[in-house]
């Protein structure tokens, strides 16, 4: 099998509701969708979701690069040489994580095609659902109750808070809502917006509560701080925004700054790169979580496929789609009460 044609299409995308973290609001995206074409019937599809904080890309350096690397790259290429075309274009890509991430999708979906199983399926077939969280942004703190009491109507038992911007405030809406939703898991996101203090402060102030998660509490700039928080708190700790690459999953890992990694398919470059991530986690006794980003459906179900086929991803955070207007790609998946099921189709479960 060898691919005869590469294409993309532009997502624009729209926010239903925008959200604000402890450094940015957000109110729209962009996706790319890369359509793979090979000589035979199958047909491969990825999605790239560039964030400048997240992926170090924007929009215009995504385009430039599939047209001016990827398209002439991938035309002629075997995609079940995967791992040579995925190192050669990470070499041309550099640090453009989500464009080397959609090339990656669109391989894994036309092998898995090829193989005729879905790909959670082709990675390893762990598990066949996985619960996920839904996320509240930053905002008052009854407009975070209203959001929180209509996501458990809608059968979510996971809650992910942002905070980061105001302790006292952080404190005051966990503690409500923990009062209001004594059912809910919560796990609650830094967005590094706290000091190695106040982080200790949060902790111990909710400790009722019984918080599942703490998110990257503190800078990147300054990671010995997140380890500081992970030795004197009791609950796990998880990076995110530390954690971009393979290196950084060893040194976190050596360095026992970390009780747990969230691994974000387009933060990382993708499966190939978020396998061997996750075998360092495994490795260090580290727990995982599959995160996301802005993504569509397409986005979300890579996620998905990838958090069900290893039996060390016992957590996932996919709900970067919910609040995007018209994305076509959200029938690739169930979502059903809070819980995230596959689709039985080949591949990432997309055809035209």
């Amino acid at each position: 099998m060898r691919i005869t044609a590469v294409s993309y299409e532009r997502m624009d995308f729209k926010l239903s509701v925008p959200y604000t973290i402890a450094y940015e609001t957000i109110s729209s995206t962009t996706n790319f969708i890369l359509k793979l074409e090979t000589d035979g019937k199958y047909v491969g599809y990825g999605c790239a979701a560039p964030d400048r904080v997240v992926t170090g890309e924007n929009p215009e350096e995504v385009a430039h690069a599939i047209n001016t690397l990827i398209i002439p790259y991938l035309v002629g290429k075997d995609p079940f040489t995967y791992a040579l075309i995925l190192t050669e274009l990470k070499e041309l890509l550099g640090m453009r994580s989500s464009a080397l991430a959609m090339v990656d999708l669109a391989l894994y979906d036309l092998i898995s095609k090829k193989a005729e199983v879905p790909l959670y399926q082709f990675l390893g077939g762990f598990r066949n659902s996985i619960p996920t969280s839904i996320t509240v942004g930053i905002l008052t703190v009854d407009d975070t109750v209203k959001h929180a009491q209509e996501y458990v109507k809608q059968g979510f038992s996971i809650l992910k808070v942002k905070g980061g911007d105001n302790l006292q405030d952080d404190v005051e809406k966990m503690i409500k809502l923990h009062e209001k939703f004594p059912e809910v898991k919560w796990r609650f996101d830094g967005n590094q917006g706290y000091s190695v203090k106040e982080s200790i402060a949060f902790v111990r102030a909710t400790s009722h509560i019984g918080i599942e998660i703490f998110e990257q509490p503190t800078k990147i700039e300054a990671e010995e701080r997140l380890g500081l928080v992970t030795d004197q708190v009791d609950i796990p700790v998880m990076a995110d925004e530390s954690l971009k690459t393979l290196t950084d999953a060893f040194r976190l890992a050596q360095n026992e700054r970390v009780d747990m990694v969230n691994i974000k398919l387009q933060k990382v470059g993708g499966i190939m790169a978020g396998m061997h991530i996750n075998s360092v986690a495994k490795a260090a006794n580290l727990e995982a979580m599959v995160g996301c980003i802005d993504e569509c459906g397409l986005g979300i179900a890579a996620g998905l496929h990838f958090a069900l086929s290893r039996p060390n991803i016992q957590y996932a955070d996919l709900d970067g789609h919910l609040e995007l207007v018209a994305d076509p790609y959200t029938d690739i998946f169930r979502l059903e009460k809070g819980i995230l099921y596959p689709k039985e189709n080949y591949g990432l479960g997309y055809a035209e």
